[in-house]
C-alpha cells in the first residue's frame, strides 16, 4: 500500500556543542532553527543556519549537524514524490530565508504532527507549504571545504580561529605546503581564491555569532575584522544587508 503521508515532523531541543553524526534520510528534510544556530555539513559544503531560518536537504543527502547555542530544531520530512512533483525544492542543499507566513506554516505542521494525502485539508496545506518554500529566498550562507589534506588542515585551523591574522606563507609552513600550492588548491577545490575563502569563513562565523546574541561590534572583532566599519562593509557587500539589519529579526525571534 502506498504511503499516505506527505509530510512528517519532529521537534527536538539540543544543548550547545551537541553534534549529530553523519546520517541521511530517504525523505527530503527541512531543518528550521526556531532558536540557536546550526552548522550543517553535506557533500563537503558547510551551511550556516541562523535562528529563524532553515536549510533544505534533499533525499539521500548524508549530513552532520553541529549546534551553536541552545538549539530548538523543528524538522519537516517531505515525501520525495511531493518535492519532485511540485518542483519547489532545490536539487541540492540550500539555506532558505523563512518569511513570517512560512514560519507559521512550519510551526503549524509540527504541531499537527503530519500531513496525509488522503485528507483534503491536509493535502491543501501541504501544497501551500510547498508554494511558500518555492518562493523562499536562497541565502548565500555556505562554504565549500577543500579536499587536499594540507588545504583541509589549513581550513580547519582557520575554522577554529577565524581571527588568525597569519599570512599564507606562515599558514603554509604550518601545514607543509607553499603559499603558491595552497592558492592553487583553494581555487581548484573550492572555486575561490584563498583570500575570498577566508573572507567568506569570517563572514559566516560573524553571522553565527550574531545569531547567538553578540553585538555587531563584538561579532566583527571576534571574526577578525579590524574595525566595525570594515565588518559592516564586507557583510553588506556579501549578504546584501547590514549586520544590524540581519540581527534584527533574530533578536525579535
Amino acid at each position: 500500500m502506498a504511503d499516505p503521508f506527505l509530510i512528517r515532523s519532529l521537534a527536538l531541543t539540543f544543548s550547545d556543542g551537541h553534534r549529530l553524526h553523519s546520517h541521511k534520510h530517504d525523505w527530503g528534510q527541512l531543518l528550521y532553527a526556531a532558536r540557536g544556530v546550526m552548522r550543517v555539513v553535506a557533500d563537503g559544503v558547510a551551511w550556516l543556519v541562523p535562528p529563524a531560518q532553515a536549510v533544505w536537504l534533499p533525499p539521500g543527502a548524508a549530513h552532520t549537524v553541529e549546534m551553536r547555542g541552545g538549539v530548538a530544531m523543528r524538522t519537516l520530512y517531505i515525501a520525495p514524490a511531493l518535492a519532485a512533483a511540485t518542483g519547489a525544492m532545490p536539487a541540492g542543499c540550500q539555506v532558505l530565508g523563512v518569511a513570517p507566513l512560512l514560519r507559521e506554516l512550519i510551526l503549524h505542521v509540527v504541531a499537527v504532527g503530519m500531513l496525509r494525502a488522503d485528507k483534503v485539508d491536509q493535502a491543501r496545506l501541504a501544497g501551500v507549504l510547498m508554494d511558500r518554500l518555492a518562493a523562499a529566498e536562497r541565502l548565500p550562507l555556505s562554504l565549500l571545504w577543500p579536499r587536499d589534506r594540507r588545504a583541509l588542515a589549513l581550513a580547519e585551523r582557520l575554522r577554529q580561529d577565524p581571527a588568525d591574522e597569519s599570512d599564507l606563507e606562515a599558514l603554509g609552513a604550518a601545514v607543509g605546503a607553499s603559499a603558491r600550492t595552497l592558492q592553487r588548491l583553494f581555487k581548484e577545490e573550492t572555486g575561490l581564491r584563498f583570500g575570498e575563502w577566508r573572507q567568506q569563513l569570517r563572514l559566516l562565523h560573524a553571522a553565527s555569532l550574531l545569531g547567538t546574541g553578540l553585538s555587531v561590534t563584538q561579532a566583527g572583532l571576534e571574526a577578525g575584522y579590524s574595525s566595525t566599519s570594515a565588518f559592516v562593509s564586507a557583510f553588506r557587500r556579501r549578504l546584501g544587508v547590514t549586520p544590524a539589519r540581519y540581527r534584527a529579526p533574530i533578536s525579535a525571534s
